[in-house]
């Protein structure tokens, strides 16, 4: 019996819709437009075509959004001007500097510049701190979408074995993290598995709930999981092209035999993908509100 497909398309859309009505609101009862800046250094063909994306999705729901394309030789202290400059924008709720940036630029000052209050990617040490003691803050967007499709699938994740592949601090540290505090989508048990783990299938055909975030085409197949195992495949690698010249995807996971065994997958595309823009939306409705005083 094949597994039930968790469509992170179709739970983005639910949400997109949600936030419409939210963005709507704001502007009739408070006055107030969620406002975002996305800011792309050079022109690197996929960060450009990411930034075209969250642009289009911001304008669909009705934010105030701004495009501030930069050369690629700008100064470090010139971006730094630049993010401080949008830190003082009352009409800014929400800052998205665009990775990777150039080799001259030190990412991790560029993104400790953004106010904590803006920094709806959850990247700032400040979100990070509080997302680990459980106070609000901006949750990363990949594992924030994650956890939504979880919930909104029904999967029950109090008690579950959580199984995480992959420790990068975009994806795999936080959704460990949040699994196991006491919250909804979460108070489960969490292992992280990596590079260094010696036997990597002992601990995912322990898992109730498998998380895979490893960076690497199909590593986990079908006998390395239990029957009825609820798959979150984040991964996304290009493995050839169509005669088209259409790239070919597949996840971090053998989709075609694991489906077999598990209750619920995820698809590559079509899964954990369209979820992160989502989030990132959400998570500027969540700071515009904050800024009017509303949470």
């Amino acid at each position: 019996m094949s597994a039930k497909i968790i469509s992170g398309k179709e739970i983005a859309q639910e949400i997109r819709e949600e936030l419409k009505k939210e963005v709507q609101e704001l502007k009739e009862k408070h006055g107030v437009t969620p406002g975002l800046v996305t800011i792309l250094v050079g022109e690197n063909p996929a960060s450009v075509s990411y930034v075209t994306a969250k642009q289009r999705t911001a304008h669909e729901l009705g934010f105030y959004s701004v495009q501030d394309n930069q050369p690629e030789d700008i100064s470090e202290e010139d971006l730094l001007k630049l993010i401080e400059k949008y830190n003082n924008d009352e009409a800014i709720h929400g800052i998205l500097v665009q990775l990777p940036l150039p080799k001259h630029i030190d990412e991790s000052k560029v993104l400790n510049a953004i106010d904590p209050d803006k920094d709806v990617d959850g990247f700032h040490p400040v979100n990070v701190g509080r997302m680990v003691i459980g106070e609000r803050c901006f949750l990363p967007c990949t594992p924030h979408g994650i956890l939504e499709m979880l919930v909104r699938s029904g999967v029950e994740t109090s008690g579950a074995e959580t199984v995480v592949v992959g420790r990068s601090n975009i994806v795999g540290k936080p959704i460990a993290n949040l699994m196991l505090q006491k919250r909804e989508g979460g108070n489960s048990t969490v292992t992280i598995c990596h590079t260094g783990t010696k036997d990597l299938a002992y601990h995912t055909k322990r898992a109730d709930i498998l998380i895979v975030a490893a960076g690497r085409p199909k590593v986990v197949t079908a006998d390395m999981v239990k029957e009825g195992v609820v798959v979150i495949d984040v991964g996304v690698n290009r493995i050839g092209k169509t005669p088209e010249g259409k790239a070919i995807l597949c996840g971090d996971v053998d989709f075609e035999t694991v489906k077999e065994k598990a209750s619920a997958i995820t698809p590559v595309p079509g899964g954990v993908g369209p979820m992160t823009i989502t989030m990132l939306m959400k998570n500027t409705v969540q700071a515009a509100k904050q800024f009017a005083g509303l949470l």
